[in-house]
């Protein structure tokens, strides 16, 4: 945002465009190479390679694990996508809760942030209150 805090100049916006794509394409292509080997490895499986157990069950923990970075890696080119669709719409460093302005410091930490700070804190409260967490 410029000196007053209250919007964001061409240069910055241009700033964060470049960041956003940059990390698009590079999750991109993370998100190609894991499917890619899953894919061999999965390949493998068909042709009857049988491993001990404990081969088995190291795969089973590691599938797990890939297939949760595929899908953090998916919600993040989501929040990539959501924020451009803001750009492109002229709200984007505008909290989606409050319509304040979100804090130049908070979007070059967070590209993708759609709340202020004070509001995602309550959002963040709100979400995580539950009898079963009391």
């Amino acid at each position: 945002m410029n000196n007053s805090e209250n919007t964001l100049t061409k240069e910055q916006i241009a700033h964060f465009e470049q960041r956003l794509d940059t990390r698009k394409a590079l999750l991109l292509n993370e998100i190609r190479q894991v499917l890619a080997r899953s894919k061999s490895e999965h390949d493998v499986e068909l042709l009857g390679w049988e491993g001990d157990p404990g081969d088995a069950a190291a795969e089973s923990l590691l599938r797990g694990i890939t297939e949760a970075e595929v899908v953090r890696d998916v919600e993040e080119v989501r929040d990539i996508v959501a924020a451009r669709q803001r750009l492109a719409a002229g709200r984007y460093g505008l909290c989606s809760s409050c319509g304040e302005p979100i804090r130049f410091k908070r979007l070059d930490a967070y590209p993708t942030a759609k709340r202020c700070y004070t509001c995602q804190v309550s959002h963040e409260e709100r979400r995580a209150a539950s009898p079963y967490t009391s």
